[in-house]
């Protein structure tokens, strides 16, 4: 009787769950909520080690480790020939669909104001996850930043898991003791590692020094100054983030050539003059610093998305996915305006747009064969500035390294175990294996073929002469806790919605 009532229960659920609306409620009460055994079923598995797709395969989640990943044949599992897995607490259909592991944004910002103007921190929080994102390399983190890191961590704040990298330098630093008191300051009061800016060259040496001993990794943003990609290289830093630098360290007369009312505060003249970079490298020059970097593992996170609207710009203000997901806080900041760091499209030309499409095929080029020779490459989104979007940047990153030549399954690659390699986490994340976190997504598609399919909005295909829409993200589990994507882009579409009301 009891495996009979048993088998009724399954019957009764499986015809709830294929009826849409009783699924998406269903799904909604379980979202973000802790579930001790999850069973992903019959997925194709890209894992993030850079190997092909296989599968189906079930995937065995116990509280937030990874258990099982097991085989099977469908045909023999239809007729009750395979054993499976045991049913778990929260059962997922992935047949026909995707499982990666959760994306890694190795240069993201966690904001909950725009010039000044206030904006729910779950905004972001809630959009990354939505877009697959489990874990955030926070750059420029502060006391809020250290707050929301406990948050998501006990999972009182929907949001992926956040590494603080806290702002470096800050005022009164201008001694090697002072950077080097900096660092202990931001050690003990817990950031994992250091986002580097502008910095003299004696002062970075003190700085990596001390970083070194204490063990923390460092993220540069490689200013146009005395130091460039050469000073990555002899102080060992982690990542170069965006490009400055590099191309900087093969310009054969040691700085590219500005015109003489160059302002670099003016972000027009920087941004401008930026896109004129990468031509004056020598390419020869160029490849000793790459090898520089790679044989004293300084890995390379290029945010290619970030300066997408510098080369089209009207591309950039017409996303469509503004619409629905673009709060009107982020969209003013988004407006031409010198007030606001990265809104700099004033005057801007079709002769700038022209010489960045140029900087963008060197840099890809440049970037290409970094990896080739043996170089680290990571992915990171930057968003907030520049018309990208939180979560929906870093999707456009994997498009963008498509674009550079890289194949999907490297690119994912980049965006999982390589992401895992810079934070020093890859024993823990960044795979789909047993004994890892349960951080992975399932997909309704294949991210191989389309990129796009990880967007929220989804994408639109014609079946059987009919348009329909499809895609999108189904579940981002993070540390074995579901979130149902959908519910999670639902939500921040009815808090735009409600932000956009008159007052």
């Amino acid at each position: 009787m009891k495996q009979l009532l048993q088998s009724l229960l399954v019957v009764f659920l499986s015809a709830l769950l294929a009826t849409p609306g009783i699924a998406q409620s269903l799904f909604a009460a379980v979202s973000g909520k802790r579930v001790n055994r999850i069973v992903v079923r019959g997925a194709m598995v890209v894992d993030g080690s850079g190997k092909p797709a296989a599968g189906p395969f079930d995937i065995v989640i116990e509280n937030d480790v990874i258990t099982r990943i097991a085989g099977f044949d469908p045909i023999a599992a239809k007729e009750g020939r395979a054993r499976r897995p045991e049913k778990g607490d929260l059962e997922i259909d992935a047949a026909g669909k995707y499982a990666l592991p959760g994306l890694i944004n190795l240069h993201g910002h966690a904001h909950d104001e725009r010039g000044g103007v206030p904006m729910p921190v779950e905004y972001g929080m809630k959009m990354w996850l939505a877009c697959g994102i489990t874990t955030v390399r926070e750059a420029w983190s502060n006391t809020k930043t250290l707050d929301w890191k406990q948050q998501t961590a006990a999972n009182t704040l929907a949001g992926p898991r956040l590494f603080a990298y806290g702002g470096f330098p800050g005022p009164n630093q201008n001694t090697p003791e002072q950077v080097r008191q900096r660092v202990r300051e931001l050690k003990a009061a817990g950031y994992d590692g250091i986002k580097l800016y502008t910095i003299d060259r004696d002062l970075m040496a003190a700085m990596m020094d001390e970083a070194n001993k204490l063990g923390m990794r460092v993220m540069h943003h490689v200013g146009v100054e005395e130091t460039n990609a050469w000073d990555d290289i002899k102080f060992g830093t982690t990542t170069v983030e965006h490009w400055y630098g590099i191309p900087d360290a093969a310009i054969e007369s040691g700085r590219q050539n500005f015109p003489a009312d160059y302002n670099y505060n003016d972000e027009v003249d920087r941004f401008r003059y930026a896109g004129r970079l990468w031509r004056e490298a020598n390419w020869d020059r160029l490849m000793t610093v790459f090898d520089g970097m790679i044989k004293n593992n300084v890995a390379w996170n290029p945010t290619l998305d970030i300066y997408d609207a510098s080369r089209d710009l009207q591309r950039a203000q017409t996303n469509p996915a503004f619409a629905d997901y673009l709060h009107p806080v982020l969209e003013e900041y988004f407006r031409p305006n010198p007030s606001n760091h990265g809104s700099y499209f004033i005057g801007w030309t079709s002769t700038d747009e022209a010489f960045w499409k140029e900087n963008y095929r060197i840099w890809m080029k440049a970037l290409y064969e970094f990896e080739r020779r043996g170089g680290l490459i990571g992915t990171g989104d930057d968003a907030g500035f520049i018309y990208q979007m939180y979560g929906f940047g870093l999707i456009r990153e994997l498009e963008l390294h498509q674009e550079a030549g890289f194949h999907p399954l490297k690119v994912i690659q980049h965006a999982t175990s390589n992401g895992a390699r810079i934070l020093g986490q890859e024993d823990k994340i960044g795979r789909i294996r047993v004994g890892y976190k349960a951080d992975l997504i399932v997909v309704n598609g294949n991210p191989l073929e389309n990129f796009k399919v990880l967007y929220p909005t989804g994408i639109e295909e014609i079946r059987d002469g009919k348009m329909v829409k499809t895609g999108g993200i189904e579940w981002t589990i993070k540390d074995g806790i579901p979130f149902h994507a959908p519910t999670l882009a639902a939500d921040v579409r009815e808090l735009v919605k409600k932000a956009r009301q008159p007052k």
